[in-house]
């Protein structure tokens, strides 16, 4: 079994939804468990959290940066990266916030650096953009054109059961199932070589 640890932080249950939409798309890639974890269950969940093949960090875009909760959390994994505990682990991030930008790309920004800093692998959403050209609409996949990692839009007058929208809703799923994906790859393939990881689906990117 793959594990992916999903921890985030929602102030207002829109960034939850999100992490449950990645937590959906992970789930759909055979032989993985996907553990989410409420930035205040963290500490208590250490353990799964630092013994999952790939950790998704999700916060939602507060003052153009993460929420000062998730900060927190982000401070306290010192001693973590003392030790270089989540080292060549998978990682990837997602964020909401009530505007269309909301300066969420500083987010993303903080996420990657912060997983740069644990020595982590960063995977981005691998999407093309949508709703970039006059045949494009607000329900394409990944409307909001982020590659480094999952972005959505809530608006501040609708509730968690409407917002995001679905779009939004789809482009976590997809960066959930990459994730995992890609982790099923990488610790199949993290040495030493093994037999069956030579003739299995990673076997394109071992040397001959």
């Amino acid at each position: 079994m793959t594990s992916i640890a999903i921890v985030y932080h929602s102030g207002y249950g829109h960034t939850a939804e999100v992490a449950k939409a990645v937590a959906q798309g992970a789930a759909e890639v055979a032989a993985t468990q996907v553990h989410l974890i409420p930035i205040e269950d963290a500490e208590a969940k250490a353990d799964l959290i630092n013994g999952a093949d790939a950790i998704i960090f999700g916060s939602p875009t507060y003052m153009g940066s993460v929420s000062g909760p998730f900060k927190t959390w982000m401070d306290a994994t010192a001693k973590v990266w003392f030790g270089q505990g989540w080292k060549d682990k998978i990682a990837a991030g997602f964020t909401v916030s009530g505007s269309q930008s909301g300066d969420k790309l500083n987010t993303l920004i903080q996420l990657a650096v912060f997983a740069a800093q644990h020595g982590m692998i960063w995977v981005g959403t691998g999407l093309m953009p949508g709703n970039n050209s006059s045949n494009g609409s607000v329900e394409d996949i990944n409307r909001l054109g982020s590659f480094l990692g999952a972005m959505a839009q809530a608006n501040s007058d609708q509730g968690p059961e409407l917002a995001p929208p679905q779009a939004d809703r789809k482009t976590a799923a997809l960066l959930g199932q990459r994730v995992a994906e890609a982790a099923k790859r990488w610790v199949k393939c993290i040495p030493p070589v093994t037999a069956a990881c030579s003739s299995g689906p990673c076997s394109e990117i071992l040397p001959a």
